[in-house]
């Protein structure tokens, strides 16, 4: 009896040693994977433990080991857009995928506005379900989660796009997704990971900011709250990391109202953001940002000053940005309900310059040069081919101002791409600032509709003091 019992436990405990090969989170039915690429399968099983996997769409198995850390990778090739397709996993145990789409995938991050749902005020989502089973879309949502080191999974699954899913899901990411896939007619994958409040500093990895003396010190300005993080890396590790070994088109990103307090070191943070983005999954892919929206804070300047730096971001390779300064209906909620056109501006800039897809008009006006001729200045833009208009009689959050650094109202006369600003009350003009303060919204748009990023032409101290 006692020598049965034994070689039972000895039984059990080789049994043990074969341990079930396991997928993280981001690898499962349902998912998309980037066509015509080198995918990555990754996950765990027991050391040395064979691994078979099958690929329906062309038939071929592949074979990789799991590593003395019980850890396995390999690459796959990915065809041209299509599905639904199934991968098989053979070790101690089978796993089979099912109803994989190959298309396009995107991930979506940044604060609240790109959080933003059914379920948090974004009504006009319920235009869309019953246009869902029109669409090929997929969707991640990556639930709020945090660690103070990097982490290999994350929670959350696949899911098709049905009413239920995209109730809880963004809705600027949705919108995004839905133009990508009427206009490329291929399967689109969105990842969602984004958290309301959380500043920048929390998406990028924490050495690269404590190492940073410029960035550290204004790290130092986020002060905690009951409701986000605000350690660096604390959301990257948790919400990012986990997902750099999947294939992606590229990224959009809707963040920026958290760090009004340190808008000067902005440019700075986000450049390092998406600079340890893209080295961490070993591929420059785009990066294209949404410019924050105008909103009555309660410091002056201190929205103007992140715009700012949000336009010089556009320095870094294969970044785009979507201004929407005139999708704001009230300027005392930092929530704009319109999340449909952003998605879309979005989705244009994508279709341009990621697709090739070329518009006229995707991009709005940015300044590009101006110089004073007489008591004129004369502000010539990039993007604006196509010519400028004032929506209304009057411009408006225009201002114009001489050595005294006093800002007058200015009037403007239209010429092609350029402007020529005046006021009678400065003789020998300096400077001029468009939509330069926190809530301003202009009326200079382009023939197609897009509105003239703010600008300045001076590079005078800004008074960032509380509004009394």
């Amino acid at each position: 009896m006692k020598k049965h019992f034994l070689l039972l436990l000895l039984s059990f405990l080789v049994l043990s040693l074969h341990a079930n090969i396991r997928l993280p989170n981001i690898l499962g039915s349902n998912m998309v994977l980037q066509q015509q690429s080198t995918s990555k399968l990754w996950g765990w099983a027991s050391p040395d433990e064979k691994i078979k996997i099958t690929t329906s769409w062309n038939n071929k198995t592949i074979e990789t080991s799991a590593d003395g850390n019980a850890n396995w990778k390999i690459d796959i090739q990915t065809p041209q857009a299509g599905g639904p397709y199934t991968i098989t996993l053979q070790g101690e145990n089978k796993i089979i995928l099912n109803n994989i789409l190959i298309g396009e995938v995107w991930v979506c991050s940044g604060q609240s506005n790109m959080e933003r749902n059914y379920y948090t005020g974004i009504s006009s989502i319920k235009e869309e379900y019953e246009l869902l089973n029109k669409l090929n879309i997929r969707l991640f949502n990556m639930p709020k989660t945090t660690s103070k080191t990097p982490q290999e999974d994350c929670t959350g699954n696949w899911t098709t796009c049905d009413t239920n899913a995209l109730k809880a899901f963004s809705a600027v990411a949705y919108y995004f997704g839905k133009n990508l896939n009427k206009t490329l007619n291929v399967p689109i994958g969105l990842i969602a990971s984004s958290w309301g409040g959380t500043p920048a500093e929390v998406w990028t990895p924490e050495n690269l900011i404590e190492n940073n003396a410029t960035l550290k010190e204004a790290s130092k300005k986020n002060n905690p709250t009951p409701w986000w993080p605000v350690n660096a890396g604390y959301t990257y590790n948790a919400m990012i990391y986990p997902i750099v070994n999947y294939n992606i088109a590229g990224t959009i990103w809707y963040q920026g109202e958290s760090n009004r307090e340190a808008p000067l070191s902005y440019t700075e943070l986000m450049n390092t953001m998406i600079t340890s983005w893209r080295k961490a999954w070993n591929k420059d892919f785009p990066f294209y940002y949404v410019q924050i929206a105008p909103y009555k804070y309660d410091k002056y300047n201190v929205a103007a000053l992140v715009r700012e730096a949000q336009t010089k971001s556009l320095s870094t390779e294969k970044t785009g940005m979507a201004v929407i300064s005139d999708l704001v209906s009230d300027t005392l909620d930092i929530h704009p309900t319109n999340k449909k056109d952003v998605g879309i501006r979005l989705a244009n800039i994508a279709l341009a310059e990621t697709y090739g897809l070329k518009k006229d008009g995707y991009k709005s006006p940015l300044l590009k040069s101006f110089k004073v001729n007489g008591s004129n200045v004369v502000v010539d833009f990039d993007y604006a081919e196509t010519g400028l208009i004032i929506k209304g009689k009057m411009p408006k959050e225009i201002f114009i101002a001489g050595a005294d650094k006093i800002f007058y109202p200015a009037m403007i006369k239209i010429k092609g791409s350029t402007i020529n600003v005046s006021s009678k009350k400065v003789k020998t003009p300096v400077a001029v600032r468009y939509q330069f303060s926190n809530a301003g919204i202009g009326n200079i748009f382009t023939l197609t509709g897009l509105p003239v990023a703010p600008f300045r032409t001076d590079n005078w101290d800004i008074d960032t003091s509380k509004i009394k």
